[in-house]
């Protein structure tokens, strides 16, 4: 089981209780004020799926859709996911899904929620929170969807762009490495950007 990155706060730990089941952890992290990004978020989002479940997904934190709504990935990128899982051959329905950090962290641009990537400092303090989503789910696999998610898992020195498509190993857990769909929606020329995320999903279905 990863440990939680090196940091003189406190963050999360404080609200989560240990050794409880999926469901306990939920109810728990609703209460969560583990950083400041709750005073603005609309609600925490936990991660969602099967437990226990083979592949886990790990994203970066809740955008407006997720926030407004309460569920992880249901917004453009979560779209954009669901359609790249089956055109690699996996099942949604069948991988748990979350993030690195459970509340939206936005600035506002008159009426506009503008997303805006957690900083480290954030990641970490809610790190507890995915790590006992890693206990309870007892994934095969865990896909780390972009490089927040990536460092959260493996440390704040990871490089994407070095191990993209790649299995590794870290404090007993198996962490594949990914784009996230976000960076895909976003790309200049997205035939390309799609096709290689697709890629990436198929080999680290197979790892």
């Amino acid at each position: 089981m990863p440990s939680s990155p090196a940091s003189k706060t406190t963050g999360a730990a404080q609200f989560v209780p240990e050794g409880k089941n999926w469901a306990a952890l939920r109810a728990a992290a609703a209460g969560c004020r583990g950083c400041e990004l709750f005073h603005d978020a609309t609600q925490t989002v936990f991660g969602e799926g099967p437990v226990p479940a083979r592949l886990m997904m790990v994203g970066e934190c809740p955008g407006d859709h997720e926030d407004t709504e309460g569920h992880v990935f249901v917004g453009p990128a979560g779209r954009l996911l669901d359609k790249a899982l089956a055109d690699a051959g996996i099942k949604r329905e069948k991988t748990y899904l979350t993030n690195a950090v459970k509340h939206f962290r936005f600035v506002e641009r008159g009426k506009r929620r503008i997303h805006q990537q957690p900083r480290r400092g954030e990641v970490v303090a809610c790190f507890p929170w995915l790590r006992e989503e890693i206990r309870v789910v007892k994934p095969r696999l865990v896909v780390a969807l972009g490089a927040v998610a990536a460092k959260a898992l493996l440390g704040p020195s990871f490089k994407l762009t070095e191990h993209r498509g790649e299995v590794l190993e870290h404090e007993g857990v198996r962490v594949g490495v990914t784009v996230h769909p976000s960076a895909v929606v976003r790309a200049e020329n997205f035939t390309e950007a799609y096709e290689r995320f697709v890629a990436d999903l198929v080999v680290l279905k197979k790892s």
